[in-house]
């Protein structure tokens, strides 16, 4: 599966353990950045940068994985983009329910409380689980993306 993945400064550490997980795990992975850390950067250009990259895409089964340090900077960010339903996750119930019932295309990571050992058990569900397709959760994104 392809994965586009960007971080700022605050998930800069865990992302480059996430990207050697992906790679090892068989993923493709596409670095959005940052590529040094910078202490003053700002989470809102690697957010864009993901969501840009995922539905300029045209690989049916591509995600994106975002970090900062509580994880909401990147999914209010990345949930600006149509089309990104970008779910926040800390654990693996989380992460199972938003792409079962929610169909995730991008999980937010919160870097301030995880360890790079529970992250990869949250990506390895997230990125697992199908998305259930019932007809009430196909009604709910169609209502998401009718929204203005």
């Amino acid at each position: 599966m392809k994965v586009f993945i960007g971080a700022d400064h605050q998930g800069f550490q865990l992302k480059a353990k996430l990207v050697d997980y992906l790679r090892s795990s068989g993923h493709e992975v596409i670095d959005e950045g940052d590529t040094v850390l910078k202490q003053d950067d700002d989470f809102p250009q690697f957010a864009g940068r993901v969501a840009q990259a995922l539905l300029a895409d045209s690989s049916q089964d591509a995600r994106g994985i975002l970090i900062c340090g509580s994880g909401q900077g990147m999914c209010m960010a990345a949930n600006r983009f149509k089309g990104i339903r970008a779910s926040l996750a800390w654990d693996v119930d989380e992460a199972h329910t938003v792409r079962n019932d929610d169909d995730s295309n991008i999980l937010c990571l919160p870097a301030s409380i995880l360890k790079s050992e529970r992250a990869m058990v949250i990506i390895q569900t997230w990125l697992s689980t199908p998305f259930a397709g019932a007809l009430r959760y196909k009604r709910r994104i169609k209502e998401m993306d009718e929204l203005q």
